[in-house]
Parts: C-alpha cells; sequence; structure tokens
C-alpha cells in the first residue's frame, strides 16, 4: 500500500513556505501524520517556526477530522539567532529587536487555507507541556537542537503519545560533525529506542519515525 500523499496545491505550499525541512521528509512527515490521524487524536508539534511542515499536518489533520496543536514561543531557537548560519533578518521584529516568527506563521497558514485546523500555542515547550492533559496520536519534535531543548521536549511531550501513535523527531544526525544540527536530537532518537516504549518505523533522512510500543519514555 502506498504512503499517503499531499494534494498538489499542499505539496506548492509546504515548497513555497520559509523553513528547512526538504520535500523527502516532508512526504515522510506527511505519511506518518496521515497513519496517526486515523486515532482521532490532536497531532502535536514542537517547533513551529514560519509553520512549513505545520502545513502538512494541518492537511493530514483536515482529512482526518481532527486538529494541529503547534508549540513554540517564536524568538527562533540558538542556531536562528543573529550571527549564526540559519538566521533570517526577515523575522526579526524591529521595534523589540527580537526574532518574531509568529506573524509569518499566521500568514503561511492563511495562504494554504488552513488556519481552521490548527491551533497555535504561543509559549515554551515545557510549560506548555506541563499543562497538556490529554493523549496525542501524533507527537512531533522539532524545536531547539541544543541537549537541554531536545530532552525538555522529549521529556515533556513523548508520555502524551498514546498507544499506537507515533513519535516523530527531526534533525536526526548522528555524525558528531553535525552537533549544533543534529547530535541532541540524535540522542533523544536513541533513548527513546532504548526506553522499549518506541519501536522504529522508518527513517527518511534526518527524519525518524517511531510507534509507541510500550509504556515509558
Amino acid at each position: 500500500m502506498a504512503a499517503a500523499a499531499p494534494k498538489p496545491e499542499i505539496l506548492a505550499a509546504f515548497e513555497a513556505a520559509k523553513g528547512f525541512m526538504p520535500v523527502g521528509e516532508g512526504l515522510a512527515l506527511y505519511a506518518a501524520a496521515t497513519e496517526a490521524g486515523a486515532l482521532g487524536l490532536p497531532l502535536l508539534e514542537v517547533g513551529t517556526y514560519c509553520g512549513r511542515s505545520t502545513i502538512l499536518l494541518a492537511d493530514a489533520a483536515r482529512e482526518a477530522g481532527t486538529v494541529v496543536v503547534t508549540v513554540d514561543h517564536h524568538r527562533g531557537s540558538e542556531e536562528q539567532q543573529p550571527g549564526w548560519d540559519y538566521h533570517d533578518p526577515e523575522t526579526v521584529d524591529p521595534e523589540v529587536g527580537l526574532m518574531d516568527t509568529l506573524p509569518t506563521f499566521r500568514r503561511t497558514l492563511h495562504k494554504a487555507g488552513l488556519e481552521e485546523h490548527v491551533v497555535a500555542v504561543v509559549g515554551r515547550s515545557p510549560q506548555v507541556a506541563k499543562v497538556w492533559g490529554g493523549k496525542a496520536g501524533l507527537v512531533f519534535i522539532d524545536g531547539g537542537h541544543t541537549d537541554e531543548h531536545a530532552t525538555n521536549d522529549y521529556e515533556g511531550w513523548a508520555p502524551h503519545v498514546a498507544e499506537g501513535g507515533l513519535l516523530v523527531i527531526h534533525d536526526v544526525f548522528p555524525d558528531p560533525v553535525d552537533e549544533w544540527t543534529g547530535q541532541a536530537p540524535y540522542r533523544i532518537y536513541l533513548r527513546a529506542l532504548a526506553s522499549g516504549a518506541f519501536t522504529e518505523v522508518s527513517a527518511t533522512d534526518s527524519l525518524r519515525v517511531l510507534r509507541r510500543t510500550g509504556p515509558g519514555i
């Protein structure tokens, strides 16, 4: 059975949106979100940025009759700050001098016609995780790339993945040369596998999809 694929207009909106996820990984994320949507639970994204991957999650949620909850403080992660390789000056709020990706994100969703299928939570991941009460069919971790932030995202959100649901981790790079882009996500990926709670389903470049097959994290 072929993996679910987004409609051409959704894929075009994804490719046009500001962000870093390649198409191949996006297609794998969409397939995972479509599968997880069958559980009838929300799809949860940690790390919204400007909404590139949110488009795919939102379309899958629309098809499944559920919603995406996407969490971000919208001030940018470490590697997106001025002086770093992933900094985009267009995302800086000139009035306060800090990054603010929320306006770009809202425009992205509006252009794609997906606003009503997304609940955007503006806040820091650990704080939001503490007040999140239910289960999620999918948790997509794509936030900060330090060990502190990746670990907080994993410990805060992995417990909310429902039985049979999916944990998706982006920017998993085993090579130590990628310390700033993917070593912390790689370490939480290894932790998930070692926990016995998750079993790997697929690997597409730096995207890993795992299924909850047992309790714990």
